[in-house]
């Protein structure tokens, strides 16, 4: 311990102290199948897709399928 009561450790920076701005670039959106980035969304559902094969699986879900699968991502949307 320090003189000035303090630990030698709190002066070193980390990856949870270091301070920064927010991100100048986009968010980056991910696939709800698959997990990779994803460039499309369905307008039917709202589940984000990497490419056609992925779109083939979400044409193929069932509604209730489909709301799961937002809820996992944290949306609460109506599946049209």
């Amino acid at each position: 311990m320090d003189v000035d009561g303090e630990s030698p450790e709190e002066d070193i920076p980390s990856y949870t102290s270091i301070e920064a701005p927010p991100s100048l670039l986009p968010h980056k959106h991910y696939c709800d199948i698959t997990g990779l980035e994803a460039p499309y969304t369905d307008p039917a559902t709202g589940l984000r897709y990497h490419d056609k094969s992925v779109y083939d699986v979400i044409k193929s879900l069932s509604a209730s399928s489909a709301k799961e699968y937002l809820a996992t991502r944290g949306v609460s949307s109506i599946v049209k």
